[in-house]
């Protein structure tokens, strides 16, 4: 174990106070606590802004060891996520509205070019930062990393759990993800900060996170990242191991990797000083490789061509129907069933698998009239009555990655009884508990 670990023990008060004190240590102002991101200042403020990002189910202060590195040179901004460390528990649909949220921040503090540091959740906000806005990310670091985050279905999966669950569960088995089993054999009161942290966090937040990173895909824009780009790995990392970080690296033209040896996956607090350096480099070397412009990282505005005169406006294109069944069976049910139907996509039954997907899934799961959720509840109605199981099997595990809760299901099932049949209705909830079970991991 490194001296950085040490480093690491020593900041347990810290760690546990910020816990203690209800993760109060936040900036004077209060202005500064509101929507739509809770956020903090450290360091002088005459000086160059550093964003630090923090990961799902941590708080700023997963960045206190990095500080005294960072703010003798720049002003230091952390934000937390919505739900976490006693954050307004205001959910975010995607990695891309974190991204905006935390450009309107920046906006009203009127700040317009910034480094970015971000670990893990954080990282994939610094990714779209940098596609988005790439005027105005002077340099940017992605720690603990990945361009697709392990698969869509184990983010819901994970969702799933945590709404039939609650977070408890999932707080204890957070240790084992974040740090090596050293580190965890040598700092139990760091791994219980880690637990409590986690545990306190607002479920539909997390669950939400879980939603943005299952939707985050950033492998085909790698190339448009142009920014100055460090690439933090932990080399014990299960989470995001160091070839995820390769492929990054590959990927982004102006990119360079650094492997943290004997770390995993919070590499910030597991090595803290080394992490910290490695930051403090890397944002010291792209501010004094900057020639600012007169309007910093502003592009020359485009010549004005004049434009020719506006055409009849082509009928709209009808909208791919099967495109849209596949993503939203992919989303509902996992990739797995739907892959193995894709894999007999010449065979027979071939065209009958294209025409479910198309009109089974396509039609009516994409209109407007009623939620997901809704459609949820009636297709589990109308399965009982028809006494097609294995479909409701499907559905149910559709309904539970819809946001239904086992609870809800159950009594949705309890009232069709009364009007579709009591036998019905008990093999409806067998075929169900089976799929319930599986995916919440309660049996």
């Amino acid at each position: 174990m490194s001296e950085t670990t040490d480093q690491t023990a020593d900041a347990l008060g810290s760690y546990a106070a910020a816990f203690e004190d209800g993760y109060d240590a936040y900036d004077d102002r209060d202005d500064q606590l509101q929507p739509p991101l809770q956020y903090r200042f450290d360091g002088p403020d005459d000086a160059p802004v550093v964003v630090l990002g923090p990961a799902l189910g941590a708080t700023w202060h997963m960045w206190d060891r990095q500080l005294p590195v960072l703010t003798g040179h720049w002003r230091v901004l952390r934000f937390e996520l919505p739900g976490h460390g006693g954050a307004p528990a205001e959910p975010a649909s995607s990695v891309d509205d974190l991204a905006r949220r935390l450009l309107a921040v920046l906006d009203d503090e009127g700040i317009d070019s910034f480094g970015y540091a971000g670990c893990s959740l954080g990282a994939a906000v610094g990714a779209r930062l940098a596609l988005l806005r790439p005027d105005r990310v002077a340099a940017l670091a992605l720690v603990s990393a990945a361009a697709r985050f392990a698969t869509a279905d184990a983010w819901r999966q994970r969702g799933v759990v945590v709404r039939a669950n609650g977070l408890d569960r999932t707080a204890q088995a957070t240790p084992e993800r974040w740090f090596t089993g050293a580190f965890l054999a040598t700092q139990p009161a760091i791994t219980e900060w880690a637990v409590k942290m986690v545990a306190t966090t607002d479920p539909a937040c997390y669950i939400a996170a879980c939603e943005a990173l299952a939707a985050f895909d950033v492998r085909d824009a790698l190339g448009s990242i142009t920014v100055p780009t460090l690439v933090v790995a932990g080399a014990d990392d299960s989470e995001t191991p160091p070839a995820d970080a390769r492929l990054l690296v590959a990927g982004i033209p102006d990119a360079r990797l650094a492997v943290v040896p004997a770390t995993g996956h919070l590499a910030p607090v597991e090595e803290p000083g080394a992490v910290g350096d490695l930051l403090a480099r890397h944002f010291e070397g792209a501010w004094a490789d900057r020639t600012p412009p007169p309007t910093p990282f502003a592009p020359a505005p485009p010549p004005v061509v004049p434009r020719p005169p506006a055409q009849p406006a082509a009928a709209s294109a009808t909208p791919d129907r099967y495109a849209d069944g596949l993503r939203i069976r992919r989303e509902l049910v996992g990739d797995a069933q739907v892959d193995a139907e894709e894999g007999r996509a010449e065979g027979f039954g071939s065209a009958f698998d294209a025409f479910a997907t198309r009109y089974g899934w396509g039609e009516p799961w994409t209109r407007p009239g009623l939620d997901r959720r809704t459609r949820s509840f009636l297709t589990l109605t109308a399965l009982t009555a028809l006494g097609q199981l294995g479909e409701l099997a499907d559905h149910t595990r559709a309904a539970l990655r819809n946001g239904l809760t086992p609870a809800e299901i159950e009594e949705t099932l309890l009232h069709t009884a009364v009007y579709a049949g009591l036998p019905a209705a008990r093999a409806a909830l067998e075929a169900a508990r089976d799929v319930i079970e599986q995916e919440t991991g309660s049996g």
